[in-house]
Parts: structure tokens; sequence; C-alpha cells
């Protein structure tokens, strides 16, 4: 059975200095990643996609704030999708939003029944689940007029994913900050693709977001997304900024110095003759 977290205290005096230094590192990351991805364009139509977990309330924390002062003008529209798993506190997400004004969606549709019948037992439900949502929110997206689809996966995700496809797919490739849908009616961004999950989770923790747990693929420990975190977090653990590190280098890929002969012309390649 799902259980909401608490509201937090509000976060004390000492603690207020340390909020608005984690809030303005949040604001310069999320809005130079949307600068250099072109992630908002004015008249924007954006679908902030809300788990109730602390990265999408972050996410959408930051992009109102971004909203107020951006030289465009772009909406947000908050959506969550109701999975009907059981215990699932439907109340809590739109409570919130109404609380702080935010125009809001709930889409109501029975994955939780679907994933949980069609999968094994023991089996991964991630792959399966996920493709459903991605199903339903790229459904209401196209009937109601959004352009871009805001998802809240930050800096560690995308160091994961690469992991996991290197370690798992023999593929060196990513979660990419902005894509365009297989389909290709849809821009997807990711605005936390600079932010790191502990300031992340600091963040949350400080403004007191009223937390679900996922109690469906986040309550599965053979995942191999999880053998992966551990690992960077022993890495982070050995050598502090290492995965900031990583996470420069896959914006400075240098396709001469790999292995692939689709993205480099090794056949081609002769040594450069000397003037005559």
């Amino acid at each position: 059975m799902s259980i909401v977290l608490p509201l937090a205290e509000p976060a004390p005096r000492s603690s207020a200095g340390e909020l608005e230094r984690l809030g303005k590192r949040l604001r310069h990351q999320v809005g130079q990643a949307i600068a250099d991805f072109g992630m908002i364009e004015d008249g924007d139509k954006v679908m902030v996609c809300l788990s109730g977990g602390k990265d999408s309330y972050t996410m959408l924390d930051v992009l109102l704030q971004l909203q107020r002062k951006a030289p465009v003008k772009f909406e947000l529209v908050a959506v969550n999708l109701d999975q009907k798993q059981p215990g699932f506190p439907e109340h809590v997400l739109p409570e919130y939003l109404r609380s702080i004004g935010v125009p809001h969606h709930i889409i109501e549709q029975d994955t939780y029944s679907v994933v949980t019948r069609v999968v094994p037992e023991g089996k991964t439900l991630c792959s399966l689940c996920s493709r459903m949502r991605r199903g339903s929110l790229y459904t209401w997206a196209a009937e109601n007029g959004i352009t871009k689809i805001a998802l809240g996966h930050h800096r560690d995700d995308l160091v994961a994913t690469f992991f996991l496809n290197l370690f798992f797919h023999a593929k060196v490739s990513g979660m990419p900050p902005k894509l365009l849908s297989d389909d290709g009616r849809h821009v997807v961004i990711r605005p936390l693709a600079y932010a790191a999950e502990a300031d992340i989770a600091r963040y949350a923790q400080l403004k007191a977001f009223p937390i679900i747990p996922c109690n469906l693929c986040g309550s599965q420990e053979n995942l191999q997304r999880k053998q992966v975190q551990r690992m960077m977090a022993e890495w982070e653990r050995e050598t502090p900024g290492r995965i900031e590190t990583i996470a420069r280098a896959l914006g400075d890929i240098r396709p001469s110095q790999l292995a692939d002969p689709k993205l480099f012309d090794f056949l081609g390649l002769r040594p450069t003759q000397p003037d005559s």
C-alpha cells in the first residue's frame, strides 16, 4: 500500500540560506540546460509530467520561478498519470497543485493491473510500465496542443543510463536532454539534465513537497539501474566529483577517438601529404 510522506516542517531560519543557495543553483542549471538545448521557446505549451516524487516537484517549482522572469512567454500545465495502484493517494497532487495555482490535469488509466498481470512474478516491471505511461502522456499531449513534454530526469539519471547501455546493452548511448519521439510528433525535454540528485533531494526536503513514494517499480531491488546507482554512489564516496566529470564527458564526444566507422571515416583516413 502506498504511503504518503507527511509534509515536513517549514525550513527553520538556519536553513533559509541553504534553500536560497540551492534554489539559485538549480535555477541557473535549469536555465543553462534550457538555453544550451533550446528546450523552451516563445509560445510553447509545456506539459510538466508529475509523478509525486522529488524530481518532478522540483522541476515544476524551478520552471515556475523561471517562467516569471523568462524573456519568452510559455505556458506550464502539470499532468499526472494516475495508474490506479492500490492505495495511491489520488488527492495529494490535485490539492497541492490547486494550492499553488498551477493549471493541471489528472489522466486516469489502470496501467497497474495490466503490468502486474502481464509481467511474470519476479521480473522487472519498468519496461512495460514505462511504455504504457509514455503512450498515455503522448496521447494527452497530442490532444491538448502540447509543444514540449518535460520529464524530471536529472544529471545522475543521464549518467546511470549511459552505464546501463554500456554494461548491459553493449552500446554507447544515453538519455539526451532533448529528443524527438519515435513517431516524430513530440519533443521531450529534461530541464534537470545539469542538476545533481543530491541537490534535488535536499531542495525537496527544504521545500516540504508532499512526496508520494512509488511502490511498483521503485520497490524492486534487482533492477540493473539500482546496481549501477550503487556503483556510482561508491565512486562518488571514493572520489567526490566523479559523477559531474562523467556528466561533462557526455557533452564532449569525440568520434575519431572511438571505434564506430559510421560516425568517423576510418577507411578514408590518410596521412597529410607534405607540400612539394
